[in-house]
Parts: C-alpha cells; structure tokens; sequence
C-alpha cells in the first residue's frame, strides 16, 4: 500500500526546514520530491512543465530527481503553474530553494574528495538509520585516524603531506555524525576479512579492534562480525550503504560504491531487495555480544 504524501502546507515545509537544515542534499531530494508530487497533482506532464521555465522535459526529470540545483525563478513558476499561490507556502518554497543550493561543509575538501561522494556525506547528516556492509575495509565512520591514514598512504602511495592532512581531516569531521546530539543509528555488518586484513601493522589493527569495540557500547551502534565458517555471511563481495530518514518525503537510498564511481538506488523495489540483503546478513552473522567476544579474542 502507498505511503500517503505529506501534505503541502507551511507547518510540513517549516518542518523539513528545520529537520534538514544541516543537509542541503536532504533539502534538494524534499523540493524534487515536492514538485514532482505537485506535478501530478495537477495533472501536468514533464514536457509542458518544462516549457515553463523556458526548458524541458529533461530538466524537470533532473530538478524531481535532485539531480541539479534549483533556482528560484524556475521553482516559483513550476509553483505558479501548478496552482500553488498561498504565500506562506510559497516563502517556504523558496526558503527550500536558498538553503538546498548552499554548499555542504566537505565542499572545501572538493580537492579530495571524489564528486560522487559528496551526496553521501549529505545523506548521512540527515539519515535517521546508516546500515552498512562491509567486504574489505572498516567503514569510514569507525576508523580511527592511524587506520584511515595506513589507508590513505596505500591507496594514495604518493599523495603530498598537505593531501593526506586533509583526507584524514575529511574523515573525521564525518565522523562527528556520530557524536552529535541526535546521531542516527548506525548498524554495521563487517566481514571477518576486514579484520584479518592487517592495515597499518599489528599495533594500528589493535588500537582499531579496540575502537570497534568501545563504539559498540554506544546505544545507538550495532556492530556485527560475518565470520567465514558461517553460511549466509556473503551478499555478492561488495560493500552495501543503506540510509533511512525521518522525514516521509525522503526515501530510503542506497549506496553501492565502486571503483572509480558510484550508484544511488531511490526506487522502493531496489532498496527493498538490499534492505532485506542487509536483514539476511545480520541474521547469519555473529550477535553483537560474540562479535565483540571475537574482537577480543583477536586482540588477545
């Protein structure tokens, strides 16, 4: 069954303002999500909603998708021809506009960080729920700085001393996702092979184990072990990302990461299949309580 649409009214916009206000890419995928709604409200067609602003088909399907930014201009028009003419809504609307068009704070490390990635940052700031599987590495929001920059120096072999300072500053400034006042909950499945994999050296991979152990004490972190002597612990080789938001307007997105690029999922039948990939993982995998048992035998 259909979720309901939230309704377009100031009090629902005022709250997507101030529930997303850290997340200009939230903002966009809730203004994209909004005139596509209203769109087919008023039972309007892509092309000649595009002929409106001067435009096209395209363009609208970019601007629902949040796959651009959008001005101002074009937004009030879409709003005009759509019936939309209550002014507080409309204030609303371009408030919307002028916060989604506003950079992200990791826009400064633009030098470092691939253009894929940003929307990821983004996403994480506003997710309610990052679930995420793990083939190789430990994920980026768990590291401590010795394994992020064992990493940094083998994936970057070259990279100047200024470089690396940035990318290990990149990393942590995404962390503090965590440690915020209202941190979402993050629920990690890593294979064992993340754990065996000696990044840094004994004393690196050491402090690193005792680091996942103490974020798992953190009520809002959930940290699993998929060991190798358990069936149902593989989902392809490849790390998953799922997010989950608060916010109705927003769906679940996922994130699959490759080598040189990246692919964002919306669509319910897609996130549905990883969501439950994700369950099954979880099922099969070590509980947290013998996950952190392992960690400790590890460390022994």
């Amino acid at each position: 069954m259909p979720v309901p649409a939230p309704p377009v009214d100031a009090p629902t916009l005022e709250y997507y303002l101030d529930a997303s206000a850290r997340s200009p890419v939230a903002l966009r995928l809730v203004l994209g999500y909004y005139l596509r709604h209203l769109r087919k409200a008023a039972h309007i067609d892509a092309e000649p909603a595009g002929k409106s602003i001067r435009s096209s088909e395209a363009k609208i399907s970019r601007m629902e998708r949040a796959q651009v930014t959008c001005k101002h201009d074009d937004v009030m028009d879409l709003l005009t021809l759509y019936g939309v003419d209550d002014k507080h809504v409309r204030a609303c609307f371009a408030e919307i506009v002028r916060i989604s068009r506003q950079p992200g704070w990791w826009h400064r490390f633009d030098g470092v960080l691939p253009d894929w990635c940003g929307k990821l940052i983004g996403l994480q700031e506003a997710a309610s729920v990052i679930r995420t599987y793990e083939v190789q590495l430990v994920p980026g929001l768990l590291q401590t700085p010795a394994y992020t920059e064992a990493l940094v120096h083998q994936a970057y072999p070259a990279a100047p001393a200024e470089e690396v300072k940035d990318r290990l500053e990149l990393r942590a400034l995404r962390q503090n996702v965590l440690i915020r006042q209202d941190p979402p909950r993050l629920w990690a499945v890593l294979d064992e092979a993340v754990l065996r994999r000696p990044m840094g050296g004994d004393l690196v991979m050491r402090e690193q184990l005792r680091y996942l152990i103490s974020m798992s004490r953190l009520s809002h972190v959930t940290i699993q072990i998929a060991p190798f002597n358990r069936p149902g612990c593989i989902a392809g080789g490849f790390p998953i990302t799922h997010l989950r938001f608060d916010l109705p307007a927003l769906p679940d997105v996922v994130y699959l990461e490759q080598l040189q690029d990246a692919e964002y999922l919306d669509k319910s039948e897609e996130t549905q299949h990883y969501r439950s990939v994700l369950d099954g993982l979880a099922q099969a995998a070590l509980s947290p309580q013998e996950s952190v048992e392992l960690l400790d035998s590890m460390i022994s």
